[in-house]
């Protein structure tokens, strides 16, 4: 196959063509050219004195993020010795001068591998060994675990840091010694462009390969069909772009409109709207959780600049929806997409949101329910299955064979279909618990205990029980007016039962502090079900039984 790599790891690495998922190229804006660098296609086609991205450290212009990246590329290629192929792992927080490296990397012909700036050396080696990482941009703050990590790593040649959007760092000053100019490398549409590791929510995290076309796709798709942004959009987002839902919301979809990237390091609810309201931010994206504190205490007339407000990276309950409508007047855009399809592939907007369901098919995509004999269901309840132009292509993983049947993508999510083609979460396929002969989706479970006034966060589990088979555990984190008692307990308890079907309630419950979560704020059921308490040591206060 045709590539502008000289170094192949990553292609010879990928599954074989049998193993890969059908991809489908169904609307005009997915007719990508042979030769396609997407990161020249995102900052140096749009006018150079727009701003890119802005923050509390200032403002960079399409023009100087096109120039900083130029220099970075050249720098990488010139100075470092990246050839076309190489991969490069970039760490740390959402700033220009990440942003800058993302865009260098690509136009040099490299390939991005972004990590959580909060991962620990342990977690880090596994990538560099996995990926086979050459080359690392880290800044100077995250620096000290990649070190560590980086000295178990046969593969990592080069490390340059750079101090964040401050200035002042080893990147910045070599940057300043480096030429400006440089000519992207011309890599083909199919050529890989990134590595996403999976945020670990079933423990083992696994190396999602994309292609240069496969950045662009999601803007042409869900955020061209659905967000309908325009270049005065301006967009911020909680997640970290080495999450694919924060690359796309904060990264490729604001430069593919030519708008305005917003970042902030400041984590939490309250940072969140100042921010909103500093910057004018239109389109904001972040995880349900975040939308439900803001709910509770946003000020009237607070937020006013917000059009478009975006929930994934977990299921959005419909409570928190009414709760984010009542309090803003705004329709939440529920979403469902994975590492493994780059973006969001199923949704809705606007007037076509039925509260509670995720949405219909992203146009560009078709996705199904799949019966017990892997066959698509006309509507009913069974395992999500998608195609579309992305799809998941493990970097030498023998998972690939659970992830694509027959063509399909099958994302490990239990929905249901009804009549009118919208989808329904029900829960992860894994998070079915069979108790006594009934199916109780643990989401289900959660939604419920979410709705009373004393619940915080929750979790729910299936534990083993010689009677059932299984019983309905449910792990609570209390708002903090509230105390755990065992009348506490039974009146949740009898709240469930008057919420959804009674035999659905949990039978067991423990307060805890918090909960187990990935880096992106997914939360790990796999750690609450072999030893919670060597999960979440220290945050167990009382277990109760009924």
């Amino acid at each position: 196959m045709t590539t502008a790599h000289l170094d192949t790891f990553v292609r010879d690495a990928l599954p074989a063509p049998e193993e890969q998922p059908e991809f489908l190229f169904t609307i005009s804006e997915l007719q990508y050219p042979d030769k396609l660098n997407a990161a020249a296609e995102l900052i140096d086609t749009v006018d150079p004195a727009r701003i890119a991205v802005a923050n509390d450290a200032g403002n960079w212009t399409y023009g100087e993020m096109s120039g900083l990246s130029d220099r970075i590329a050249r720098l990488l290629v010139e100075k470092e010795g990246l050839v076309p192929g190489n991969r490069v792992l970039l760490r740390g927080p959402n700033t220009a001068m990440m942003f800058a490296a993302w865009l260098g990397v690509l136009k040099a012909g490299g390939i991005v591998v972004s990590t959580m700036p909060i991962l620990r050396p342990g977690e880090i080696v596994p990538i560099l060994q996995r990926g086979r990482i050459s080359h690392a941009i880290v800044d100077e703050r995250f620096a000290e675990d990649f070190r560590t990590a980086a000295v178990k790593s046969e593969y990592t040649k080069s490390l340059v840091t750079y101090n964040g959007d401050a200035g002042g760092g080893g990147l910045e000053r070599l940057v300043t010694e480096t030429a400006p100019g440089f000519l992207p490398v011309a890599t083909f549409s199919g050529d890989p462009a990134l590595i996403g590791f999976t945020s670990g929510t079933t423990g083992d995290p696994k190396g999602c390969v994309h292609f240069h076309r496969d950045i662009l796709a999601p803007a042409d798709t869900f955020a061209r069909h659905i967000l309908k942004p325009n270049e005065n959009d301006r967009w911020a987002c909680t997640a970290p772009i080495a999450f694919t839902f924060g690359l796309g919301m904060l990264l490729i979809f604001p430069w593919r409109f030519g708008g305005t990237a917003v970042t902030s390091e400041v984590p939490g609810a309250k940072a969140l709207v100042e921010l909103i309201e500093r910057f004018g931010v239109t389109i904001l994206a972040t995880a349900p959780t975040a939308y439900k504190s803001i709910a509770a205490t946003v000020p009237e007339n607070a937020i006013q600049s917000l059009r478009s407000c975006i929930s994934a990276g977990e299921h959005l309950p419909e409570a928190t929806w009414h709760a984010w409508h009542d309090a803003t007047g705004l329709k939440l855009i529920n979403g469902i997409g994975a590492t493994e399809m780059m973006h969001i592939f199923i949704s809705a907007a606007g007037d076509d949101i039925k509260p509670g369901s995720t949405g219909k098919a992203v146009p560009g995509y078709k996705a199904v329910i799949l019966d017990e004999q892997n066959k698509p269901m006309t509507s009913g309840t069974g395992r999500l299955a998608v195609k579309g132009p992305v799809g998941c292509r493990y970097l030498a993983d023998p998972r690939q064979a659970n992830y694509v049947i027959k063509g399909w993508n099958v994302t490990g999510d239990t929905f249901r279909l009804d009549e009118d083609g919208y989808f329904w979460y029900v829960s992860r396929s894994d998070d079915m618990i069979i108790s006594s002969g009934y199916n109780i989706a643990a989401p289900e479970v959660e939604n419920a205990l979410l709705t009373h006034e004393a619940v915080l966060e929750c979790a729910v589990i299936g534990v083993p029980c010689p009677e059932r088979g299984s019983k309905v555990k449910a792990f609570i984190v209390l708002k903090d007016t509230f105390q755990e008692s065992a009348a506490l307990q039974k009146d949740l308890q009898d709240y469930v039962k008057e919420t959804i079907a009674p035999y659905k309630y949990p039978r067991v419950m423990e307060f805890v502090s918090n909960l187990p979560k990935t880096a992106t704020g997914k939360l790990q059921r796999f750690a609450l079900r072999p030893s919670p308490f060597a999960k979440i040591k220290g945050n167990i206060n009382k277990s109760y039984d009924q």
